[in-house]
């Protein structure tokens, strides 16, 4: 198994056995032959195969789980929602298209894990009454693993999409949301996330574009630095190749470089005084193709009328996973993702 032939490939064959181990895996379980294998196997075995006490052996007792919405903390806790997720979405699978990593096994594994789930609501979910509706949408989880156990995870959720197929409204839910947050009173989680970010944040300059295949790290710096937080029409040409597909939450896909460029405006263009950290870098080369996940964290204010809605004034807080594909030097395809309904919540007056 290898991180570029997960993409599309057939479940039974990423499932298939493994053989002698191809990296060292120091206190992981023998089944597992790397660290790929280890993400994908122990995902089936959790998720499909109902294995929910291996959450115990494969999670620690305080492993915290960031995401938009919140953390979460500890086995128990992972394997509680787990059920619950399963009581909402019973059939759900879950098909892994990447698995973008760094690390070793003495300090731990960084995995960052594209996933497709495919899944029937026929119960109750934190979204609202089962819809019967069968739905499909991408989830990433970064997780640091260290002999056998995953020890610290930041999952991101198209959670947008998920909305939009149950057909509910994310206007309304994130209101509702926020309404209950309000009740509770403020996180005091986001307030730390956002003064870490613009605590951390230092400019990264990379002015000159290194070849992904050669120089992966250095090439994420450059995408970090030219096209998340200072994009131009002259950076984006250089980047992606003329019809590369960018995936966004909401299942928006703009095609090739004009679409790109708007896509990214109608994002960002609605913040001011906005800080941004590149948390996290991973890569796969082989062959032609280079795989480069980065995961980053985003602060600003929503000081402007446009995708989400009218301007409300408020603080935010983003975080997010890009994959990308790159294939003789050029971004081929994107996957970039984050909790657009946890976002509207947030400027609801929530979290």
């Amino acid at each position: 198994m290898t991180a570029l032939a997960l993409w599309g490939r057939d479940l039974a064959a990423q499932l298939a056995p493994s053989g002698p181990r191809r990296q060292p895996m120091a206190g992981f379980d023998e089944c597992y032959a790397d660290i790929i294998d280890y993400i994908i196997r122990c995902t089936h075995r959790i998720w499909e195969e109902r294995g929910f006490d291996l959450i115990d052996t494969h999670y620690s007792a305080d492993c915290p789980v960031w995401t938009m919405a919140g953390p979460v903390f500890g086995a128990a806790t992972v394997k509680a929602n787990t059920i619950k997720t399963l009581e909402a979405f019973p059939d759900r699978t879950l098909l892994g298209d990447a698995v973008i990593w760094s690390g070793d096994d003495q300090a731990g594994y960084l995995s960052s894990h594209r996933i497709t789930s495919h899944a029937t609501n026929l119960g109750a979910s934190e979204f609202g009454p089962a819809t019967g509706r069968k739905i499909s949408f991408i989830t990433i989880a970064d997780c640091l693993c260290l002999q056998n156990r995953i020890i610290e995870e930041w999952l991101v959720r198209d959670n947008a999409a998920i909305v939009r197929k149950l057909g509910f409204d994310i206007v309304k839910l994130a209101a509702a949301q926020a309404e209950a947050d309000r009740a509770v009173g403020p996180a005091a989680w986001r307030q730390d996330a956002m003064a870490r970010i613009r605590e951390r944040t230092a400019p990264i300059t990379a002015p000159t574009r290194p070849d992904p295949a050669s120089a992966p790290l250095d090439y994420a710096c450059w995408y970090f630095a030219n096209i998340l937080q200072s994009p131009s029409p002259e950076s984006i040409a250089a980047a992606y190749a003329p019809e590369a597909v960018v995936n966004l939450p909401d299942e928006r896909r703009p095609i090739g470089h004009a679409a790109i460029a708007s896509a990214r405006a109608a994002i960002f263009g609605c913040f001011d005084r906005g800080a941004m950290t590149l948390d996290h870098i991973g890569s796969v080369v082989e062959g032609p193709y280079t795989d480069i996940a980065l995961r980053w964290s985003y602060t600003a204010r929503h000081a402007a009328d446009g995708l989400y809605g009218a301007a409300t004034g408020r603080d935010i807080y983003i975080l997010a996973v890009t994959h990308l594909r790159t294939i003789n030097g050029q971004i081929t395809e994107e996957w970039t993702v984050f909790d657009e309904l946890a976002l509207r919540r947030q400027m609801a007056g929530g979290l």
